[in-house]
């Protein structure tokens, strides 16, 4: 029996969302790890009988994971009730994304019969491996990345599988931390189970059924309205990374949106080899992977914010990601650092939908949020590790408002923790926590500003993870006419004679009074900056966001000695910024200009050509020996493509095992 109206479809939407917020508050409220309770990440759905997400929290929890697809797992087992699964290994089924996301779900049954599903995960502060927290960017192979679990029960029956229990204690650093989020998420989708059971009761054994598919493809036509609105076409975008591994070259993400009709496809053709590092994605090749989606699901809910946010939003998408690169890692690759590239994908798609719409499209969030962790001992020696919380940037100015302060944007799941509760379970002093003035892209709209945190040790061989740094030098962009945000910081005894700028490091070994800065990056502006209302700027001084210097040489404001206006020098100003000011479409900071003067999308499309024709194993290799032998090297008229073909003839003679490519080939392949 099918639900026959609308009214009464949302209805069962509501309902189905609130069953989902239920298991979220009981995850929040019984998980022992502040990564859960106070951070939030997490998330908690019903699922189709074939592992759709159907509903998710609306307001809580990790919004990344709308559109969950458990497929590649649930039909690995049979079932009967009080039956429980877990997989955390991210190349069994490609639900679980790295090691740390333990995913739990458990069939719902009525009168003997499977209805659907309840799901969650978490993402556990440790599951062991080589470093604390599990995951650095240093990691090369997904071995070191903490112990992987297939997909298992872990309850057959109603009864626990204690040998699974036993394993996981043995190979974390804080089992009975780990032990009560286990917990936690089995009273999550028990209530889940509870509530699936109530919405049965209320609409009936059929339409529940038939409602849930209904459900998925209302999103699914509400999402082709909004994608047959825009223009057709193609729109490209690259957004970069500071480095590939720690001292290493950039990593460039490639995105083309293909528009066609009320379908859309998004080819990641372009990006990087997969790395010898920890920052790959592993989607399988999905193509409708939840890491490969965000962009296009933040996109095109913002475009239309009735959407329901479940996995119909996607059906009208499909990804392209080719096998062997950031975007679809083969195994045994290193992919704990995914979030990284994924935010990089975010920023990339909504860079190219702002080509297709960029008056309804915000400039590029801050991104490159840190998730701090720290390991470190209490006077009685006691062990104590944590997260104190994510360090970003704020939101993108837009058309019509500023970007929102500190909020994470992209990443704004990601709850910060209170100062109290830090230094309550962890031994440390948190001297500052706040804002960083100056650090929104200035613009008619400014970018968000961005977090810092100061904080000090107090214990011998404590350490600090810093997961996801970045934005070091690549800064978030600018949109019609609006500039670059500030680029983020991370210091270990700033200010001091022993002061050390970190970059985008990520493992910070420390000892007794070590204090460590980290401040995220600002988000890009929106319109020219000197358009942008006088009293606005001068709210902006008076609030900390902007200092008086920063205002006359970004926005053209002036002030008098007393702190008043000065009106004849701001006119004068800003006549002059509007005389010279260029009609940009996107505005990047330097780093990224210069570095795009010798990194042509010529010499990409070539160097990307190169490197799709090679074993996945050269791939990162070959990358790196082409970059060095370009060097700083400014290309000819023709955007310097020859000069890569050369730079691998060159490896190629070293390394004969390796293909020759004839020119032809590489200029046909590049077309």
């Amino acid at each position: 029996m099918t639900i026959d109206n609308a009214t009464s479809l949302r209805v069962l939407a509501n309902y189905c969302a609130a069953a989902a917020e239920s298991m979220g508050w009981t995850l929040m409220r019984t998980a022992h790890s502040t990564f859960v309770k106070e951070t939030e990440d997490f998330s908690c759905q019903v699922l189709s009988p074939d592992g759709l997400t159907v509903a998710s929290p609306r307001t809580f929890g990790a919004t990344w994971y709308t559109g969950l697809d458990y497929g590649g797992v649930l039909d690995r087992f049979d079932y009967n009730e009080g039956d429980i699964c877990v997989c955390s290994d991210p190349y069994s089924g490609f639900v679980a994304t790295h090691a740390p996301d333990l995913h739990m779900w458990k069939p719902v049954f009525w009168e003997g019969e499977l209805m659907c599903f309840v799901g969650n995960h978490i993402h556990n502060t440790d599951v062991g491996g080589a470093v604390p927290a599990s995951l650095s960017r240093t990691l090369t192979e997904v071995h070191q990345e903490g112990i992987r679990i297939p997909p298992m029960r872990l309850m057959r029956d109603g009864k626990l599988n204690q040998d699974l229990v036993d394993i996981i204690s043995t190979n974390v650093r804080l089992p009975e931390q780990n032990w009560g989020d286990l917990n936690a998420q089995i009273a999550c989708v028990a209530v889940g189970e509870a509530k699936v059971h109530d919405i049965i009761r209320r609409f009936g054994k059929e339409s529940f059924r038939s409602g849930l598919g209904q459900l998925l493809d209302y999103s699914e036509a509400q999402a082709r309205r909004v994608i047959s609105e825009l223009p057709d076409g193609e729109y490209f975008f690259a957004d970069y990374a500071d480095e590939d591994q720690t001292g290493g070259y950039p990593v460039r993400m490639a995105v083309t949106l293909k528009i066609h009709g009320d379908s859309l496809t998004v080819d990641f053709t372009g990006s990087d080899p997969q790395l010898v590092s920890s920052l790959n994605m592993p989607t399988g090749g999905n193509e409708r992977h939840a890491l490969a989606m965000v962009g296009v699901m933040y996109a095109l809910y913002s475009l239309d914010p009735t959407m329901l946010l479940n996995s119909g939003l996607v059906r009208p998408v499909r990804a392209i990601l080719p096998e062997g690169t950031v975007v679809n890692a083969t195994s045994p690759a290193a992919v704990g650092m995914r979030s990284l590239m994924c935010n990089l994908a975010q920023t990339a798609v909504i860079g190219a939908f702002c080509r297709v719409v960029p008056d309804r499209m915000p400039a590029s969030p801050g991104s490159g949020l840190s998730i701090m962790n720290v390991k470190t001992s209490t006077r009685g020696g006691r062990t104590i590790m944590a997260s104190i919380g994510p360090v970003g940037g704020g939101a993108g100015g837009g058309p019509k408002a500023d970007g929102v302060e500190g909020c994470g944007a992209n990443m704004s799941f990601l709850k910060n923790t209170p100062v109290e509760i830090n230094e309550a379970e962890v031994p440390i002093a948190i001297h500052r926590y706040g804002l960083v003035p100056d650090s929104g892209g200035p613009g008619r709209y400014r970018g968000g500003l961005a977090l810092e945190m100061q904080f000090q040790l107090f214990a011998p061989q404590s350490m600090v993870t810093a997961r996801n740094r970045d934005r070091s030098n690549f800064s978030a962009w600018g949109l019609r006419g609006g500039e670059a945000g500030a680029v983020s910081r991370f210091i270990k005894n700033p200010g001091t004679d022993k002061a050390v700028e970190l970059g985008s490091m990520d493992i910070v070994h420390c000892d007794p009074g070590d204090v460590i800065l980290i401040q995220g990056p600002g988000a890009g502006g929106y319109g020219p900056a000197h358009e942008r209302p006088v009293d606005e700027v001068l709210f902006d001084i008076r609030r900390g966001f902007v200092t008086p210097e920063h205002a006359r040489k970004r926005y053209g404001v002036a002030l008098t000695p007393d702190g008043s206006l000065d009106e004849q020098a701001t006119n004068k100003l800003r006549a002059a910024m509007a005389d010279e000011a260029v009609d940009t479409e996107f505005g990047h900071g330097p780093f990224r200009i210069d570095f795009e003067q010798v990194w042509t999308r010529e010499r990409y499309v070539v160097l990307t050509s190169i490197l799709a024709s090679l074993p996945v194993s050269w791939r990162y290799f070959v990358k790196h020996r082409i970059f060095a032998a370009i060097g700083e090297s400014r290309p000819s008229m023709s955007g310097g493509a020859a000069d890569i073909y050369a730079a691998y003839r060159d490896i190629v003679a070293q390394f004969p095992d390796l293909q020759d490519l004839q020119p032809q080939r590489v200029a046909i392949a590049a077309e």
